[in-house]
């Protein structure tokens, strides 16, 4: 049992020898561990810190463009509901100024067909006029061409007059 039970002697110098070393690594090395795993703390908590307000940060961005884009869209809308309507007048305008034109050259088409419409049928009149005066008169000359009937003719003529 000696080989499980420790002797006296040597529970006594590794206490010692485990003294002398805790003394050496508290006096010469616990303190600068100790600075360093502060120090990486300080630069863990410092980059967690740093995460955390660029995650709030990029929300706040993330919220403008979303707000940017929002005004952005309705602005759009808006500039293309004034284009329509920009776009409907001109339609509507460019219509009725049509329909004016179109109803004032059919007004001047008319009164230009039923001036040309009389002017035909005063000169057709004239030519009427001219042709029977034409017959007439060669009628007249085949009719007065001998004394008797020129005798008859003023006697039937003064008939008629006499009757009305």
């Amino acid at each position: 049992m000696e080989l499980v039970t420790p002797a006296f002697g040597l529970v006594f110098w590794m206490f010692l020898s485990f003294g002398v070393i805790v003394f050496v690594l508290k006096k010469f090395a616990w303190k600068p561990i100790l600075a360093t795993l502060k120090e990486r703390e300080e630069g863990i908590q410092h980059a967690l810190d740093a995460a955390k307000r660029a995650k709030e940060e990029m929300a706040t961005l993330q919220s403008n463009n979303e707000r940017i884009l929002n005004e952005a869209k309705l602005e759009r809308d808006q500039l293309i509901k004034e284009a329509r309507e920009m776009k409907d007048s001109i339609i509507a305008e460019a219509k009725s100024k049509a329909n004016i034109e179109a109803e004032r050259l059919l007004t001047s088409a008319r009164e230009t067909i039923n001036n040309e419409k009389l002017a035909a049928i005063t000169e057709l009149k004239n030519q009427v006029a001219t042709l029977s005066l034409e017959i007439a008169e060669k009628i007249l000359k085949e009719e007065l061409s001998s004394k008797d009937k020129q005798k008859a003719l003023i006697t039937s003529l003064l008939a008629d007059v006499q009757l009305n």
